[in-house]
C-alpha cells in the first residue's frame, strides 16, 4: 500500500511539473511591458486610374445588377400560358423585343420544375434568359444575361409580355 501511494504522488508531481513548463510566461507578464510599443503607419491605398468611359461603364453595370436578395416584382402580361411558348415566339421585356430560342426544364423539383425560357436579342447578337418555377410564375420570374460561355448574371427587369 506504501508503494502505491509513492507511485501516486510522484505521477501527480510529474504532471504537475509537465504542468509547468507548457505554459512559459502568463500573459499578463508576456505583455506588461507593451506601453511604449510603436505601431507602424498604414501604407497609402493605391488609387487606381480609370478613364471616364471605364466608369460609366461600370456604373452601367452596376445598376442592371440586381441583388439576389431581392424579391421579383416582374409585371407580366401573357397572351397565352406560359407552358405554351415556344421556339420562335417574341417576348419583350421592358420594352425590349427578343425570340425564343428554346424553352426547357432546368431541374425537376417533385411537385415543381424550375424552367428556363433561353432568348436572343438579334440586334446586339447577345443571349439572354427568363428562369421561373412553374407552380408560380408571377412572384419567381427572374431575368438573366449569359456573360461568356456559361456564366448568367441576373439582370433587374420590370416588365414581360408575351
Amino acid at each position: 500500500m506504501v508503494k502505491a501511494n509513492k507511485k501516486a504522488k510522484k505521477k501527480v508531481e510529474k504532471e504537475e511539473d509537465e504542468e509547468s513548463d507548457e505554459g512559459g510566461a502568463s500573459l499578463d507578464d508576456a505583455f506588461a511591458d507593451d506601453e511604449d510599443v510603436e505601431y507602424a503607419e498604414s501604407k497609402p491605398q493605391k488609387i487606381k486610374k480609370k478613364d471616364e468611359d471605364d466608369f460609366d461603364e461600370d456604373m452601367e453595370e452596376t445598376a442592371t445588377t440586381v441583388d439576389i436578395r431581392e424579391k421579383s416584382n416582374v409585371i407580366i402580361k401573357a397572351s397565352k400560358p406560359v407552358e405554351k411558348i415556344k421556339r420562335g415566339d417574341k417576348i419583350k421585356v421592358d420594352g425590349h423585343e427578343f425570340e425564343v430560342d428554346g424553352h426547357y426544364v432546368l431541374m425537376n423539383h417533385g411537385s415543381t420544375k424550375e424552367m428556363a425560357i433561353d432568348i436572343f436579342d438579334k440586334k446586339a447578337d447577345r443571349d439572354f434568359q427568363l428562369r421561373y418555377f412553374s407552380d408560380q410564375v408571377e412572384t419567381s420570374l427572374e431575368f438573366y444575361e449569359l456573360q461568356g460561355e456559361i456564366m448568367y448574371i441576373r439582370r433587374s427587369c420590370v416588365k414581360v409580355e408575351w
